[in-house]
C-alpha cells in the first residue's frame, strides 16, 4: 500500500497538471497531505463514494499517461545511477592522493548529485 501511495504521488508530480483541478487537488490531499475520504467529502461537500470515483478516474489517468510516456519510471532510474555513480566516485576520491584529481572528482560528484535531485 505505502508503495502504490508513493507511486500515486510520484505520478501527481509529473502528470498531475493534465488532470482537472478537482482530481489533482483530491488526489494531493488524499496522498500528499494523508486526508482521509470523509474528510475530502466534507471538503468538497459529496460523498465519500464521490470521493472515491475522483480518486480512481484520476488515478487510472495518472497510469495510463506512465504506461505511455515512461517519464516518472526514466527520472527514478536516472536518479538512482546518479546515485550509484556518485557513491563509486567518493570510493576513487578515497584512494587518490593526488590533491587535484580529488577536487576535480569531488566537484563532478556534486553536479551528478545536482541531476539526481
Amino acid at each position: 500500500m505505502f508503495e502504490k501511495n508513493l507511486n500515486i504521488s510520484l505520478l501527481l508530480d509529473f502528470y498531475g497538471d493534465i488532470l482537472s483541478e478537482r482530481q489533482k487537488e483530491a488526489l494531493d490531499l488524499y496522498y500528499n497531505d494523508d486526508l482521509s475520504l470523509a474528510e475530502i467529502a466534507e471538503n468538497y461537500n459529496i460523498s465519500r463514494q464521490g470521493v472515491r470515483s475522483i480518486l480512481k478516474k484520476g488515478e487510472n489517468i495518472l497510469i495510463e499517461m506512465e504506461e505511455k510516456l515512461h517519464l516518472a519510471e526514466r527520472f527514478s532510474s536516472v536518479q538512482e545511477k546518479s546515485t550509484q555513480i556518485a557513491s563509486e566516485l567518493e570510493k576513487i576520491i578515497m584512494s587518490i592522493d593526488n590533491e587535484g584529481i580529488s577536487s576535480r572528482l569531488a566537484s563532478l560528484i556534486e553536479k551528478i548529485k545536482e541531476l539526481a535531485y
